[in-house]
């Protein structure tokens, strides 16, 4: 599970702001909305949302996170010596163009062990990295690089709980590029004690930031078989949108493929295995046509739809639900950016239930950047959960909780934050009409 996040020198972020998890003494909702965190005083948020204006950088926190993760997965196998790391610095200044993006993340790993990881990174190299384990309660540093400008030298530290000979770290450390994590590459070199750490950076923190949306292959994917289709038929269901059924047809496309997609159908393109007298590398392509059967109001017959006839909402909702349901099923961190794009309210109110509900028995965690202030609501959520961003005077993006501002326990948070009691809403100009 997630307990902390924070980012400086990123985008519009410039200095360190920071996402806690970690639950207050609140008593409200505490066994809905509240999980364990494995130690005894340490107890954790199911979900947070965040509020601001459109351009105040509710949407770089989301990227901060997404650019961690794929720092961690990628940089050892998807970077070539001297290329370029892909993260952008604060731009609204000339001096921390030159100082490195700094991203810092706290979180309980499926092993159960809290680690506490750090990386310092220009688009030219890795200036720090550093890792933090508790698997006894109490704080192991295993590992430890920096890199001095004035000197152009880096240093290295191993701590003695780092489980490995000194020649095993020594050709890790060796291998490590000047752009590439030493956690990615000592993976790369079977490194067994950092798996739970780059496992759980890498597969349970799933991003959603504007242009990527939900791979819909998760639920492609889920439609195949029979216990799955019952899984996204309950999601779908539940949200009560009136489709009785869907199907998947697919079609193999490899031996004649077509640039032309009919309505209803989504191409996806991805890997197989080796086939025999085939190359490994061999790629199929396959269309699927997803169809959502409705009933009849007169008759007991069914009549189907291509999802692209279906509204964008539950287009979207259908595109969520694999991903959703991956989420809850892992006990992963989900974060979304926008999440009530083309959603009604209720519908937005519905997914971020799932999360305080009985289906999250894996404690899973949503963060969700919206608009929805239907959801500042206290039957819904706890004081704690509520974050807003807005800008400050140097155009840098400021995060902060709603308990800055102590708000009563039976306060109209809608209303009050409609009034800007909280700020993080938009200055609207006048046009002159």
């Amino acid at each position: 599970m997630l307990i902390e996040f924070s980012v400086s020198n990123f985008r519009s972020i410039l200095t360190r702001q920071t996402l806690s998890m970690t639950a207050s003494p609140d008593a409200a909702h505490r066994q809905r909305n509240v999980s364990p965190g494995g130690a005894k005083d340490l107890h954790l948020l199911r979900s947070a949302v965040v509020y601001g204006p459109n351009a105040a950088g509710k949407s770089n926190l989301m990227r901060a996170v997404e650019s961690l993760r794929g720092l961690v997965q990628n940089s050892a196998t998807g970077f070539q010596e001297g290329q370029a790391i892909p993260v952008t610095p604060f731009l609204f200044s000339t001096a921390p163009s030159t100082q490195p993006s700094e991203f810092e993340i706290i979180f309980i790993a499926d092993d159960g062990v809290r680690y506490h990881y750090c990386c310092a990174v220009s688009t030219e190299r890795v200036f720090k990295e550093w890792l933090v384990a508790y698997p006894l309660g109490r704080a192991q540093r295993w590992f430890e690089r920096a890199y001095d400008s004035a000197t152009r030298t880096q240093s290295w530290w191993f701590g003695p709980n780092f489980n490995a000979e000194r020649a095993e770290r020594k050709v890790w450390q060796d291998f490590t590029r000047d752009n590439a994590l030493f956690l990615s590459t000592a993976i790369q070199l079977n490194n067994a004690q950092l798996r739970p750490v780059f496992n759980w950076i890498t597969q349970n923190l799933i991003v959603l930031v504007p242009g990527v949306g939900l791979n819909p292959f998760l639920s492609l994917n889920l439609l195949r078989e029979g216990s799955g289709r019952e899984q996204i038929m309950r999601f779908m269901r539940a949200a009560d949108i009136g489709i009785d059924r869907m199907e998947l047809l697919e079609e193999d496309l490899t031996a004649a493929p077509s640039t032309v997609m009919p309505a209803g159908t989504m191409g996806i393109h991805f890997e197989i295995g080796p086939q025999p007298g085939a190359s490994p590398a061999i790629q199929q392509q396959t269309r699927f046509r997803v169809l959502a059967w409705h009933k009849r109001a007169d008759s007991e017959e069914d009549v189907p739809l291509d999802i692209s006839d279906e509204s964008d909402g539950t287009q979207k909702l259908f595109e969520f639900s694999g991903g959703w349901l991956h989420a809850l099923k892992r006990g992963a961190t989900l974060l979304v950016d926008e999440l009530d794009r083309s959603l009604h309210p209720h519908m937005t109110r519905f997914l971020l239930g799932l999360f305080h509900g009985r289906s999250n028995e894996k404690n899973a965690q949503l963060v969700i950047t919206t608009h929805d202030t239907t959801l500042l609501d206290i039957d819904l959520l706890r004081r704690d959960q509520i974050w807003f961003v807005e800008k400050d005077n140097d155009q840098s993006t400021r995060l902060y909780s709603l308990l800055e501002y102590s708000p009563r326990k039976d306060e109209a948070l809608e209303r009050g934050y409609l009034k800007g009691r909280y700020g993080a809403i938009p200055f609207i100009g006048d046009f002159g009409a």
